[in-house]
């Protein structure tokens, strides 16, 4: 950033998924070169899982009256009805309200398409991802993941992190390692998250929010989640400000 208070005055760090190791460098509970090394072994290790099984990820938009976890069940019970032995499907990602992304084998997400009036979503699209990635289809990368951890020196965050698994803090080191691995396996609470972050009393005023990195689909979301708190929201390209250095 070219203002360099911004950083020095930083209160609290999140990162979406893969996002969340890079929250950590930042407030300082890891370091940038162990942090790299234990990305790209996680990401292979997914990868890996991923290719296993069939599986993918779901895009939907609900409604009040939606109900994603009777969705999922019946999209288990179809694909048993199809030989699948403990079927996936499980809301995966939680990203605002009415919004969620479903993963699991891809015959589940198939049958949620097809009926997608029937349990009131608005709109599906399938992500242009490889596996079910949140879900348990990813149990075979935890353990690559932890040995890398026990590797690295983990220390307690300088400023508050939150962590995509509960929505809640970071206490200690140990609860950073027991929740990088969960986080695998368990469901991206951004939604959650997001309430944590920005809850404060009636009349506080709101901080200043920057979104690092490319896209600003996580000021999109905020915007869904809170109006008030995305209206102090930057949007900060490293891309774009490595390119106004040069020039």
């Amino acid at each position: 950033l070219c203002v360099p208070q911004v950083v020095e005055r930083c209160v609290a760090a999140a990162g979406y998924s893969v996002g969340e190791f890079a929250a950590l460098v930042f407030a300082g509970a890891l370091g940038f070169a162990e942090a790299l090394y234990a990305v790209k072994v996680r990401a292979e290790a997914m990868q890996r899982a991923a290719e296993a099984v069939p599986s993918g990820m779901l895009s939907v938009l609900g409604r009040s009256e939606t109900n994603y976890n009777f969705a999922c069940l019946e999209a288990r019970k179809h694909c048993e009805l199809l030989g699948i032995k403990n079927p996936v499907c499980t809301v995966s990602n939680y990203l605002f309200p009415d919004s969620r992304v479903i993963a699991g084998h891809l015959q589940a997400l198939e049958f949620l398409q097809e009926n997608a009036r029937k349990y009131y979503f608005t709109r599906t699209k399938m992500l242009p991802v490889s596996g079910a990635f949140h879900t348990r289809l990813m149990e075979p990368a935890v353990e690559p993941l932890a040995e890398v951890l026990k590797s690295i020196e983990i220390q307690k965050p300088l400023l508050c992190v939150y962590s995509n698994v509960d929505g809640k803090k970071y206490m200690h080191s140990k609860h950073i390692e027991k929740l990088l691995l969960k986080q695998v396996v368990s469901p991206v609470l951004w939604e959650q998250t997001m309430h944590s972050v920005y809850q404060r009393r009636q009349g506080t005023e709101f901080p200043y929010t920057y979104e690092v990195g490319p896209g600003n689909q996580l000021g999109a979301i905020l915007r869904k989640c809170n109006l008030k708190a995305w209206k102090q929201c930057k949007h900060v390209d490293s891309l774009e400000d490595e390119e106004e250095a040069e020039t």
